[in-house]
């Protein structure tokens, strides 16, 4: 039994097919299949219904599997920490950062972390919370970047900022001549939401007191996929949306007279590195925190304003 035989059941349970799992693999099919052969002789068991199309994992192997993506997991942490206790940041890192975040952040450090270190592989993946928590479980990427709390117990949560809540207003809005802005005052006939799915968009939600009457809120035609686009509908169709403080950065000089501040206590997210909790590169999870943290706005990393984190 080797780690080769147990990267090939992963294959073939991902692929359903035997000659596309041993592509995947870089390896003759007759090679894969007799590799896979000589481990359920080893177990005893037999893991694939090879008569089938596409190919069925039998119900030991679901077990099987649960137990090597373990094994997997585990030897890939093995020489991660071993690295780290050489002193060495290298190897691949895989990064999930949710879209409302994403286009922000990653111009601010991605050029100066990937910079220092050249002998590191950095993937980045935008994706929704939901599933950046299950990706983390099974470790199919290392590191998130997301709005917390998420309340997973297998978890850990290193809070990097809390980005302020802004409204943004078209002119022609009844709001847009008040200074600080109550949540309450928002119309909600007039408010543009992100599509479901997004952590922002509940937050949206929950900060305008939706959530309840969000089933009988008929006024909205259109969900966006992204905040631009929500800024865009702002200024061609008039109406309310909410953005967070980075994404306000990004507004032209004439844009940034409709934005508008929540009264006190202001409307916030917090933003966390994630990792599972036995993660084992600490260097690179705090170079990372360290190298975002200097690469944000002064009033993003130290800040006096009174805030209160929208859930």
């Amino acid at each position: 039994m080797n780690f080769q035989q147990m990267e090939y059941v992963l294959a073939i349970d991902k692929e359903r097919h035997f000659a596309k799992a041993a592509a995947r693999c870089f390896v003759t099919q007759p090679t894969l299949s007799m590799m896979v052969q000589k481990l359920e002789e080893e177990l005893g068991l037999k893991l694939f219904e090879r008569d089938r199309k596409p190919v069925i994992t039998t119900k030991a192997g679901e077990e099987i599997i649960k137990r090597i993506r373990i094994i997997l997991l585990e030897a890939k942490s093995l020489k991660e920490c071993a690295a780290e206790l050489r002193g060495t940041v290298s190897g691949i890192v895989k990064i999930g950062i949710i879209p409302t975040l994403a286009p922000y952040l990653l111009p601010r450090f991605l050029k100066s972390f990937t910079g220092n270190f050249p002998a590191l592989q950095v993937y980045i993946e935008e994706m929704v919370t939901d599933e950046m928590i299950v990706r983390l479980k099974n470790g199919n990427i290392d590191i998130g970047l997301a709005a917390t709390p998420l309340y997973e117990d297998k978890l850990d949560e290193e809070l990097l900022f809390q980005e302020e809540f802004f409204a943004y207003v078209s002119p022609t809005n009844k709001v847009y001549t008040k200074k600080y802005l109550l949540p309450s005052q928002i119309d909600i006939n007039e408010l543009w939401l992100l599509e479901e799915g997004h952590c922002f968009r509940n937050q949206m939600l929950n900060l305008c007191e939706l959530k309840k009457s969000e089933q009988s809120f008929n006024a909205l035609h259109y969900e966006s996929g992204s905040i631009e686009t929500l800024i865009n509908l702002v200024d061609s169709s008039e109406g309310v949306t909410i953005i967070p403080h980075l994404a306000a950065l990004n507004l032209r000089p004439e844009q940034m007279q409709r934005i508008k501040e929540f009264a006190d206590p202001k409307p916030a997210r917090q933003i966390s590195l994630i990792t599972l909790k036995d993660y084992p590169r600490k260097k690179l999870t705090l170079t990372l925190k360290e190298h975002i943290l200097m690469n944000l706005p002064s009033e993003l990393v130290v800040s006096d304003k009174k805030t209160i984190p929208v859930l």
